[in-house]
């Protein structure tokens, strides 16, 4: 095991085993963490096999990370409970009050922190802390609710279940993608509104969940110009004046994924990469081009005195306990009550309706 400080970089892997290739890039110093997907699972014992095996290359380990919402974005299903979309909180909100409501976010929370920590997983990118304008149908569901004080009242519950599971949250698109109709994954969306508007609305669920303490942040591939020319993940106006400052946010910023068309405009992956963390990414996230990363590991030069923080905030998304005291959990009467109870929630309309989501967000 190398003792070597995590870097700037959150790359993925192909499958199930990690390569002689894979052993390589994951111990350059640029790189920070992994993000797994759907193609990198196969059981319970797999994942945990996998997880265990990238975590022994490196001191401190790397940190591993999935996006693992619930809903129609769930990447791990056997051997797990099956979440519900968060648009079914926002349901229950509205049909059988406040207070189910919020146990139910709790406890989401708990089953899904504590099932991803029993693999050794640090990190799941939730939740979507975007307003569901009804216009934007890569998000849809997966938002809690369009009213700014529901979702913030939902999604603190829910980062209280994260917290009770051994995981922090990781609040995603700043500073909100639901109002616009484009998916960046394939386009780069323009929201027309002013600045006042998303303040008051949008960007309310991020203020208090970061006074809450809420670990991590990802902005949204998505331009505002009445604001501001460049897409919120490459402006330093969002990311420092606002989320930094007017915010206050400390934590971790993570990219969204660097290889998105909505982030393709500002030039290659070295540029991307360069722009983001100039802007106030503390993070790069390369999702399914293993050639980009080996590019931008044979072209880039990381200046790591640019980010003296870097290291400190990775640590606010490292997961804690151990994975044989989640192991424990799991077989408690109490956890899996409320693992069949957090399943009766996840409809097949909520898990399989609406548009196909890409691999990463």
């Amino acid at each position: 095991m190398q003792n070597l400080a995590r870097g700037p970089v959150m790359a993925d892997v192909a499958a199930f085993e990690l390569t002689d290739i894979e052993r390589a890039r994951l111990l350059r110093p640029e790189i920070g963490g992994v993000i797994l997907f759907r193609r990198n699972f196969s059981s319970v014992a797999q994942i945990k096999a996998l997880v265990a095996d990238i975590k022994s290359l490196r001191t401190p380990e790397l940190v591993i990370a999935v996006d693992h919402e619930g809903g129609r974005v769930q990447r791990f299903i056997d051997g797990f409970t099956r979440l519900p979309a968060m648009a079914v909180l926002g349901q229950m909100w509205q049909n059988q009050g406040q207070e189910m409501a919020l146990n139910q976010a709790r406890e989401v929370g708990w089953v899904l922190a504590s099932e991803l920590r029993a693999c050794g997983i640090d990190l799941s990118f939730t939740p979507v802390l975007d307003l569901d304008w009804g216009a934007c149908s890569v998000i849809g569901n997966r938002s809690f609710s369009q009213d700014a004080q529901e979702v913030t009242a939902l999604a603190l519950a829910l980062q209280e279940g994260l917290k009770q599971g051994g995981m922090s949250s990781c609040g995603k698109h700043f500073p909100g993608h639901g109002f616009v109709e484009g998916d960046s994954h394939h386009v780069l969306p323009q929201d027309e509104r002013e600045f006042e508007v998303l303040w008051q609305n949008d960007i309310v669920p991020f203020v208090q969940m970061s006074a809450a303490g809420m670990g991590a942040v990802m902005p949204a591939h998505v331009v505002y110009p009445k604001i501001d020319a460049l897409p919120a993940g490459f402006s330093p106006f969002w990311l420092q004046q606002i989320l930094r400052d007017k915010v206050g946010f400390d934590g971790i910023i993570f990219s969204d994924d660097l290889t998105m068309e909505g982030a393709c405009g500002v030039g290659g992956i070295v540029e991307r990469t360069q722009i983001s963390l100039d802007a106030g990414c503390d993070i790069a996230l390369i999702c399914n081009r293993p050639d980009l990363v080996d590019e931008l590991l044979h072209q880039w030069q990381w200046d790591a005195a640019a980010q003296p923080k870097l290291a400190q905030r990775w640590e606010y998304v490292v997961g804690q306990k151990t994975v044989a005291e989640f192991d424990a959990l799991l077989q408690t009467p109490e956890f899996k009550a409320a693992q069949q109870r957090v399943a009766s929630l996840a409809s097949a309309k909520d898990l399989l309706g609406g548009v196909k989501v890409n691999e990463a967000f």
